[in-house]
């Protein structure tokens, strides 16, 4: 058997189940590896007895012969925006840290019906408004690749903690690119399901139309079990032949001013890809920039006045939108939130029902339009279009002589499908001559999520895997 950090989740359900590895001695050797790279800041709040405790009641109910759960005594972590029952829900912001949860969010509540054990709540970007995890109250969160490096967001800690070995997967939370973004800076998989198919309550939300949780792992297999059960759907998987796969590359933006290392990698898959039987169309999907930029800050500036103080009412909490603005510490999450409430800056309803009402169904059009007419199973392209940048580059980020805004840059790829609400999923495919992650990145038509992820499991079967990053082994 591999060294117990290296297992998968459905290698240490396996072995767990048989007999061969105790959930405790999982726990203890995860836990000990987690305290020994305890400067990636992957956890905001990680308790060894409590973990330990669930671990033991794990191996007594094997010992008793109860009903074991598809995920009997393997531990999972979750990002903390997430309410899980004994842990504070803080979305890392100053504001929430008395946030304590009555009820756990249905997506933990599916896992621990099935057996996990939560391994902690994972660092984030504050709020989720953001994509480097570098939180100026809770800390940076640093890649396991390169610790100078951010390790993309907001899901920062949990791609952080899968990639390092320290938990076996995790779930985040995706709006923009929240889970597959860090997924692809951290060498892992993640996956972005069709918007509503996971519930979305008891969670701290950014946009209701377009939050949604998903899946860190390093395998496609574990998405597929994690989707499974979440959402209920029958975990048996068809029989996908690469040979009836087509997939169209969308040249222009997605495929545009790339990092050289990234063109040259996801290139080299399309080619892999092609000798492997997939056929690769060419599409175009006109107008995608315009009509995202049409929904996407309008939407994600203008539904947090209403979604997050259902969340605090739904929480019992006495806090105000108003009350978390001032208490926020990082400068630009500062800056988005009260930009929300001021009356000289927030977006209107007018220009809300707009983005709603005509640019949204148009945009969903033109991906469904796509898919259809080209008969294409998913859109193929690099996740992100650079690799990790330096901690503290918030503002700009360097990319083939430009200098340009860091947020949209990371997520420029992601994004028109996440305003969408189709599934992404983001495999990685490489690391660069630095040692870098790279990332390759599908989207599928709404609802395909399952079929998405069959074709990355085969594609990945013939893709080499990317080395784990040097951390202390503990």
């Amino acid at each position: 058997m591999p060294n117990a950090w290296e297992l998968s989740v459905a290698e240490a359900a396996q072995a767990i189940r048989a007999g061969d590895l105790t959930a405790e001695s999982l726990a203890e050797a995860l836990i000990a590896r987690t305290q020994a790279n305890a400067e990636l800041n992957a956890f905001v709040d990680f308790e060894p007895d409590s973990i330990l405790e669930s671990a033991r009641n794990a191996d007594l109910a094997r010992s008793q012969g109860r009903r074991l759960g598809r995920l009997h005594g393997v531990p999972i972590c979750l990002k903390d925006n997430i309410d899980v029952v004994g842990y504070a829900t803080t979305a890392c912001t100053p504001a929430l840290v008395g946030n304590k949860p009555t009820k756990n969010a249905p997506v933990a509540a599916a896992l621990l019906k099935e057996g996990a054990i939560v391994f902690g709540k994972n660092t984030m970007h504050e709020l989720a408004f953001g994509i480097t995890s570098n939180n100026a109250a809770f800390g940076a969160v640093r890649n396991p690749y390169d610790l100078r490096m951010i390790p993309g967001g907001s899901s920062g800690g949990t791609a952080a903690a899968v990639a390092a070995r320290l938990v076996p997967a995790g779930i985040g939370t995706d709006t923009g690119g929240s889970v597959r973004l860090p997924a692809a800076l951290c060498g892992v998989v993640g996956l972005r399901p069709t918007v509503k198919r996971w519930p979305q309550q008891g969670i701290v939300p950014i946009a209701s139309t377009r939050d949604t949780a998903g899946p860190i792992a390093r395998s496609i297999d574990d998405l597929l079990i994690l989707d499974s059960i979440i959402t209920g759907d029958v975990e048996e998987k068809s029989k996908i032949d690469l040979r009836g796969v087509r997939l169209g590359v969308p040249k222009k933006l997605y495929w545009e001013n790339l990092e050289s290392h990234v063109e040259a990698a996801c290139s080299d898959a399309l080619k892999q890809l092609r000798a492997l039987g997939v056929t690769l169309v060419e599409v175009d999907l006109p107008d995608v920039e315009v009509l995202n930029r049409a929904v996407s800050q309008i939407v994600a500036r203008y539904e947090p006045r209403v979604d997050i103080p259902v969340y605090l009412s739904d929480a019992r909490s006495d806090i105000t939108l108003s009350d978390l603005a001032r208490n926020i510490a990082s400068p630009d999450v500062r800056h988005m939130v009260l930009g929300l409430l001021d009356e000289q800056t927030r977006v209107s309803t007018a220009a809300y029902s707009a983005a709603i009402g005509t640019y949204r169904p148009q945009l969903v059009q033109l991906f469904a339009d796509c898919f259809s007419r080209d008969g294409i199973d998913a859109t193929i392209f690099p996740t992100s279009a650079l690799c990790a940048r330096p901690i503290g580059d918030d503002e700009t980020i360097e990319l083939n002589g430009l200098h340009l805004p860091t947020f949209p840059s990371f997520i420029r790829n992601m994004d028109p499908g996440s305003n969408a609400g189709v599934p992404g999923v983001s495999l990685p495919m490489a690391l660069s001559p630095t040692g870098l992650p790279i990332g390759l990145a599908m989207d599928g038509p709404a609802g395909s999520d399952r079929r998405l992820l069959e074709i990355a499991e085969k594609m990945s079967e013939h893709f080499p895997r990317i080395r784990a990053p040097s951390v202390r082994p503990g």
